[in-house]
């Protein structure tokens, strides 16, 4: 049935009809004017006079009138005294006076908490402000209007006794953790658990969830430099060296596998204004820098200075393979002519994919990001080149790589050695 706006008019015609019909019933009257019951009945309530007509015709009265009723709903005396009436409105007056000192205490309450709601866990600050205002107002009210049930405020309240005992412990962990984080401020949640439970008893271990909620209460973090999408556009070359790799950067034991590239080491205008360059060899097995060169330059003769450097370390590279970029040293013919010496076979990705050397563009950037943190270059040669030897020695020896397990690259080497001849055995 479409809905209609019906007239004053018409609502009172209705009432009319309905009144002045004899036995007239709200069903029947509200079938002939095509409206539902309950309208009717608000019409009625409305404009009606509290009579009808019976069956018979003689007036009576409407069962649908409602008694008057005070506002508490209790009903008014038709033949009230002006004495009751003042005491009845008297009653009013102070039950609506006692309503409003409640609605006055409650907004009191409300604009207490309001500075409780803007922190971390709602409903342990919601607690708390309950705990802190139990002696001004009723715990009942106070549990209330914070919208928490009663059982779980006391319970709550009586788990306090173990979240101090807890935050104590966290304190003391805490000062574990910045003591690593002092010695080297770039280790996160799992290189910090890994530093605190090195050597550590059974029961003495922690778990790394800990440490991570630990340091983000107490934000500790670990050094993250903000990075900027680069993109960059193959172009099209002849592959003279084949790509042995194939982007898979493991090996199943040291000496096998190596990947290397050159970084440029950026020297602010106060000290010479041009760059240094690293150049490097990484073993894939344990990503232990087994070579490294820097120079003022990028002549073949860097990247021949890091060959020789890892032919040293290991005391021989013959059969091992050497997995670079087309850079033009690396393409060189003399780079060639020593690979070749020391038996190397060369490797190289394909032209204008830093994937194809992932392994080797990730130390770059995790040395320029651990080292330089948020400067934009170093001060001078000098402290560039005191600085790059300090973190690349740290970092076969000291320094926990994901990749080993949260160990260093000569500890794995070493770990792994020795499961090897214990098996031989």
């Amino acid at each position: 049935m479409v809905r209609k706006n019906y007239s004053e008019e018409f609502r009172r015609q209705a009432v009319d009809l309905y009144e002045s019909t004899p036995g007239a019933t709200v069903r029947g009257i509200a079938e002939d004017l095509g409206i539902v019951r309950g309208t009717l009945r608000t019409w009625l309530d409305a404009y009606g006079t509290g009579k009808k007509t019976a069956a018979d015709g003689t007036p009576t009265t409407s069962p649908l009138q409602s008694t008057p009723t005070t506002s508490a709903g209790r009903p008014v005396p038709v033949d009230e005294t002006p004495q009751a009436r003042i005491a009845r409105l008297e009653a009013r007056v102070a039950e609506l006076e006692a309503s409003e000192r409640k609605l006055t205490t409650e907004r009191e309450i409300l604009q207490k908490a309001a500075k409780y709601f803007g922190r971390g866990d709602a409903l342990v600050s919601r607690f708390q402000f309950v705990a802190d205002n139990a002696a001004t107002y009723p715990v009942k009210r106070l549990c209330q209007l914070v919208e928490v049930e009663r059982s779980s405020y006391y319970a709550w309240k009586a788990g306090a006794p173990a979240r101090a005992a807890r935050a104590t412990a966290d304190a003391v962990l805490a000062a574990r953790i910045r003591a690593v984080h002092k010695a080297d401020n770039t280790v996160g949640a799992p290189r910090v658990t890994a530093e605190l439970n090195d050597g550590a008893q059974p029961g003495d271990r922690v778990n790394h969830k800990r440490v991570a909620r630990v340091m983000r209460a107490h934000a500790i973090r670990g050094y993250v430099k903000k990075r900027r999408v680069r993109t960059t556009v193959p172009e099209p070359a002849n592959q003279l060296v084949p790509d042995l790799l194939q982007r898979d950067f493991t090996a199943h034991a040291p000496n096998h596998r190596y990947v290397g590239d050159i970084t440029y080491l950026p020297i602010s205008a106060a000290g010479s204004g041009g760059n240094l360059y690293l150049a490097t060899v990484i073993d894939c097995y344990s990503r232990r820098l087994v070579g490294w060169a820097v120079a003022d330059h990028m002549r073949t003769s860097l990247v021949e200075d890091a060959l020789k450097a890892a032919a040293a370390t290991r005391g021989s590279l013959a059969g091992a393979i050497f997995h670079s970029d087309h850079g033009s040293v690396y393409t060189s013919k003399d780079y060639a002519h020593l690979c070749a010496r020391l038996g190397v076979t060369q490797s190289m990705g394909a032209v204008g994919t830093s994937a194809d050397n992932a392994l080797a563009e990730s130390f770059n950037a995790t040395l320029k990001r651990e080292v330089l943190q948020d400067n934009a270059c170093w001060p001078d040669e000098a402290t560039c080149r005191r600085q790059v030897f300090k973190w690349v020695t740290r970092y076969n020896t000291r320094r926990r790589h994901s990749w080993c397990g949260y160990q260093a690259p000569n500890v794995y080497e070493q770990a792994a050695s020795t499961a090897t001849l214990a098996t031989a055995a």
